[in-house]
């Protein structure tokens, strides 16, 4: 019985390193590799700048910037609409950003 036990606790070792062995290195779509993601970081930087050199620190310190893969998303508060699309306008402007998304809120009074 106990060598029986063995054998079957053995087989199942074996059968789960070989399935280790087996799994994939693939790229998949929710993974970036080490450069783009510090070209994201990177880009996040500058969005950050532009909105602040363009519409003004105030702003920028109340928008959040999150970039995937040259894709910005821009979330947060502005006390107009007109600050809402000027940050829009700056963060395209920055090389490297493929899109906007902006999901800013006004601010309510």
């Amino acid at each position: 019985m106990k060598a029986t036990l063995a054998a079957f606790g053995i087989a199942v070792a074996v059968a789960l390193g070989v399935g280790g062995c087996a799994s994939s290195n693939s790229k998949t779509e929710t993974q970036r590799s080490a450069g783009e993601f510090t070209d994201d970081a990177a880009i996040t930087a500058k969005v950050k700048s532009a909105i602040a050199s363009d519409v003004g620190a105030r702003t920028a310190a109340n928008v959040n910037v999150d970039t995937y893969r040259g894709v910005v998303q821009l979330s947060g508060f502005a006390d107009s609409k007109d600050q809402m699309e000027r940050a829009a306008k700056a963060a395209g402007k920055v090389t490297g950003v493929k899109s906007v998304k902006n999901d800013l809120r006004l601010k309510s009074s």
